[in-house]
C-alpha cells in the first residue's frame, strides 16, 4: 500500500541522514549477501543490490530540502564505505560505495566534487604540492 511505501521512505531517509546511518542502511539490505550460494547467480544478485542501495543513497530524500544539506550529511558517510576492515564485507560496501560516487558525479557533478571528489583526493593532492 502507498502509506506504508511511504512511511518506509521516510523512514529509510531518517535513517540515512544519522550518523552511521548509510553504513546501517547498506548492512541492513546487504546482510545475508555473499555469504551463501557461490556462483553465477549468487554473483548477480549480489550486484543488482549493490547497484540499488547505490541508486537509493545518490537519490535525495524528500525529507530533506536542500540537496546541498543532503550531500554535506550522506557523502563523507560513503566515503567511510571504502575503510571497511572484513573482506567480504569490503567488496560490496566499496562496490556500493563506487557505484554511489559515479552516479552523484553524472546527476550533480559540482556537489559530487565538492562533497566527495576533494576529500578522496585531499591525500594525493597533498603528496603532489609537497
Amino acid at each position: 500500500p502507498a502509506w506504508l511505501r511511504r512511511l518506509c521512505g521516510q523512514l529509510l531517509s531518517e535513517r540515512l541522514m544519522r550518523p552511521s546511518g548509510v553504513q546501517a542502511v547498506v548492512r541492513g539490505v546487504m546482510e545475508g549477501t555473499g555469504a551463501g550460494g557461490a556462483g553465477a547467480e549468487a554473483a548477480a544478485v549480489d550486484w543488482r543490490k549493490c547497484d540499488a542501495v547505490a541508486q537509493i543513497l545518490a537519490s535525495r530524500p524528500q525529507q530533506c530540502l536542500s540537496l546541498e544539506d543532503y550531500y554535506r550529511l550522506v557523502c563523507p558517510q560513503i566515503l567511510d564505505l571504502l575503510h571497511i576492515q572484513d573482506r567480504l564485507t569490503a567488496r560490496q560496501f566499496q562496490r556500493v560505495a563506487t557505484t554511489t560516487l559515479l552516479t552523484m558525479v553524472k546527476e550533480h557533478p559540482q556537489l559530487a566534487e565538492k562533497h566527495l571528489l576533494q576529500p578522496l583526493l585531499a591525500p594525493l593532492r597533498r603528496c603532489s604540492e609537497a
